[in-house]
C-alpha cells in the first residue's frame, strides 16, 4: 500500500487550521508535524483539530541530540526526548524521528554509545505510548551537526542490534537517493524503516538546504519508491519539499503537484508491481516472520537481492526530470532559510 503524507515543514507560513482545510483540498489525509510549529498552537489544541478532521499524524519531528552537540546536557536530552515521546501519543503519532546529535568532540564508538543509551532509557516510555523511535542518518555533507551517523546502513545496524520493533529508522532519500550502497540495503531498508521522506534535489547534497518537490531535480524517486514497496515497506512516504523553490512556487501549486505525482505512482505501484507481489506471496505462502516488521521481507541470496534491487531501480520509468517539472522553470540558487512559524532556523533534515 502507498501511504502518503505531507511535512508542515513545507508550509510554513500556514497554521495548522489552513493547512489541515488544503490538505483535504488536494486529497492528503496525512501530516508529518513539526514540534516547533505546533508550540504556536499548542498540543493539546493541535490534537483536537486533527481529531476532529480526520487527520492521521505520519510522524513527529524531532528528539535527540544526545551527543551535547547542541549545547544541551545528556539528561535535558532524555528529558526533551521524553515529553516528544508524550506528545506523539497525544497526537496519535506512531513515529517520534531521532536525531542522534552531532559526533562533537567525542570518538565515533563513544558517540554510538550515548545513543544507544538514549534508546535504553526511552524505550520503556515509547513502549508505554506506542511510539516507534525512528533514528534518522544525516549524509555528511548535509547536516553535519545533526547526526554522526552519515550512511543508512549505521542507523541499520543499530536498528538491527535491538531487535525491538520501537527501534526503527527513518530514511531521507533527498540525502541518500543516489547512494547505490541503497540497492544491497533494500530488503534490510525495507523491513527497518518506518518513515520515508520525499524531496528532490539537482547536484549533491549540501548545507544549503534546498529541497525540490519530486520531479524537480535528477534523483530516481519513483524508482526508489517502488522498489521499497517491492521489499515490503509499508509506512508513509513523507513528501517534504523545502526551500527557495517551493516559497517561488507557491504552497497551492506545490500540494497540487504532489497530489498528482502521489497519484501516478499509486497507479504505477498497482499496474506494475501488485501482481509481482501476488505471484511472489503464492511461491511463498505459509511462511512468516515472527517479527511484523519483517513479514514481507523473503530470504534472499545476497545475487539474487542486488538483482531485485537494480531491476526496481533501472528499469521503471523516471519521473523525476523534465516531464513532470513545468517548461521554461529556473531554479533559484539556494539559500540559508529561516522558517517563517518560528525564529529558529529550518532543520537540515
Amino acid at each position: 500500500m502507498f501511504h502518503v503524507a505531507l511535512s508542515q515543514l513545507t508550509m510554513p507560513r500556514w497554521e495548522l487550521p489552513e493547512e489541515i482545510a488544503r490538505l483535504a483540498a488536494h486529497g492528503f489525509d496525512s501530516l508529518s508535524l513539526w514540534r516547533v510549529k505546533l508550540s504556536d498552537i499548542g498540543q493539546h489544541a493541535a490534537a483536537s483539530l486533527l481529531t476532529e478532521a480526520g487527520v492521521r499524524v505520519s510522524s513527529l519531528q524531532w528528539a535527540g541530540g544526545f551527543t551535547g552537540g547542541d549545547g544541551r546536557t545528556f539528561a535535558e536530552s532524555i528529558d526533551d526526548a521524553q515529553e516528544a515521546i508524550e506528545a506523539a501519543h497525544l497526537l496519535g503519532a506512531a513515529v517520534l524521528v531521532i536525531h542522534s546529535g552531532g559526533r562533537g568532540g567525542h570518538t565515533r564508538a563513544h558517540a554510538r554509545r550515548l545513543l544507544i543509551q538514549a534508546l535504553e532509557k526511552l524505550l520503556p516510555l515509547a513502549h508505554r505510548a506506542g511510539v516507534t523511535l525512528a533514528i534518522k542518518p544525516m549524509h555528511a555533507a548535509a547536516a553535519p551537526d545533526c547526526s554522526f551517523l552519515t550512511r543508512p546502513v549505521e542507523a541499520l545496524d543499530i536498528v538491527e542490534g535491538f531487535a525491538d520493533p520501537a527501534v526503527r529508522m527513518a530514511l531521507d532519500l533527498w540525502q541518500f537517493g543516489d547512494d547505490l550502497e541503497l540497492v544491497r540495503l533494500l530488503p534490510r531498508l525495507a523491513a527497518a524503516t518506518v518513515a520515508v521522506q520525499v524531496a528532490d534535489r539537482v547536484g549533491a547534497p549540501s548545507t544549503e538546504f534546498e529541497r525540490l518537490p519530486a520531479g524537480y531535480g535528477s534523483l530516481p524517486l519513483e524508482s526508489l519508491v517502488a522498489a521499497l514497496l517491492e521489499q515490503g515497506y509499508q509506512g508513509h512516504f513523507e513528501f517534504d519539499p523545502v526551500g527557495d523553490t517551493v516559497a517561488g512556487l507557491g504552497y497551492e501549486r506545490v500540494l497540487a503537484e504532489t497530489r498528482r505525482v502521489a497519484n501516478l505512482w499509486t497507479d504505477l505501484w498497482a499496474e506494475r508491481l501488485v501482481p509481482h507481489m501476488a505471484q511472489q506471496a503464492t511461491a511463498t505462502a505459509g511462511w512468516r516472520h515472527p517479527d511484523p516488521w519483517m513479514t514481507s521481507v523473503t530470504k534472499q541470496t545476497t545475487h539474487e537481492t542486488e538483482s531485485v534491487g537494480m531491476t526496481s531501480m533501472t528499469s521503471m520509468t523516471s519521473m523525476t526530470r523534465d516531464e513532470h517539472a513545468p517548461a521554461g522553470l529556473q531554479l533559484r540558487p539556494a539559500g540559508s532559510r529561516r522558517s517563517h512559524a518560528s525564529s529558529q532556523t529550518v532543520s537540515r533534515g
